[in-house]
C-alpha cells in the first residue's frame, strides 16, 4: 500500500467514525476508484443504476468500482472503465476528490472510501463487456451529460452535487490537492 493509499483509508476511517448514526461494527470499508470520463465535449459518462430488484429506484453515477487483489487504484480505474463501458483510450489524470459512503444495495449495506480520478478520452462509443452478473442485473445504460444538463437534472445522481464539482473542474481545473467531499450516508 502506497503512502497515498494510506491516508486515503486513514481519511475515510475517520470520516465513517464521524458520521453520526453509522452503524455499530459496521462492516470493512471497500476500498474504491472511480473515473470521472471527460469527452473532447467535456461531456461526463455516467452509468444509470438501479436496486436490482427494483428497476423504479434508479440512479446515475460515475464508472468505476473496487479493489482487486494487489491493484493499485489507478489500475483499478482502467480496469472498471473497460469492463463496464468498453473504453480503453483513455488519459488517466489526478485524483479529483475522496468520498466516504455508505449506502444499501442488492440486500446489504457498503461502505466505501472512493477516489475519483479525472480521465479524458476522444473514444466515445461504449460496449460494456465485462460487467459482473450483479451489474447485469442493476445497470440499464449509459450517457454523455454536458454540465448543462446535470444542473437541471432531476433524477438522483451521485456523487452528491456532482454538477456543481464538475462545473468548478471545468472553470478552475483539478484541485490540488484532491477535495475531501462531505460523507455520503443513504
Amino acid at each position: 500500500m502506497t503512502e497515498t493509499d494510506r491516508e486515503g483509508v486513514a481519511g475515510a476511517e475517520g470520516a465513517r467514525e464521524g458520521v453520526a448514526g453509522a452503524e455499530a461494527g459496521a462492516a470493512e470499508v471497500r476500498r474504491v476508484a472511480r473515473v470521472v470520463l471527460l469527452d473532447p465535449d467535456d461531456r461526463i459518462l455516467l452509468l444509470h443504476g438501479h436496486e436490482p430488484d427494483d428497476p423504479a429506484q434508479t440512479w446515475w453515477f460515475t464508472p468505476g468500482g473496487g479493489l482487486e487483489g494487489d491493484e493499485s487504484r489507478e489500475q483499478a480505474a482502467l480496469r472498471e472503465l473497460a469492463e463496464e463501458t468498453g473504453i480503453t483510450d483513455v488519459d488517466l489524470g489526478p485524483v479529483l476528490w475522496r468520498r466516504y459512503c455508505s449506502f444499501p444495495f442488492a440486500g446489504r449495506r457498503w461502505d466505501q472510501d472512493e477516489w475519483y480520478y479525472l480521465a479524458r478520452t476522444t473514444q466515445t462509443a461504449t460496449a460494456p463487456g465485462g460487467l459482473t452478473e450483479l451489474e447485469t442485473r442493476s445497470v440499464s445504460g449509459l450517457r454523455w451529460w454536458t454540465s448543462a444538463e446535470l444542473s437541471v437534472a432531476r433524477e438522483t445522481v451521485y456523487p452528491d452535487r456532482l454538477a456543481e464539482l464538475l462545473d468548478s473542474l471545468l472553470g478552475e481545473g483539478p484541485p490540488s490537492p484532491p477535495l475531501d467531499l462531505a460523507p455520503e450516508i443513504v
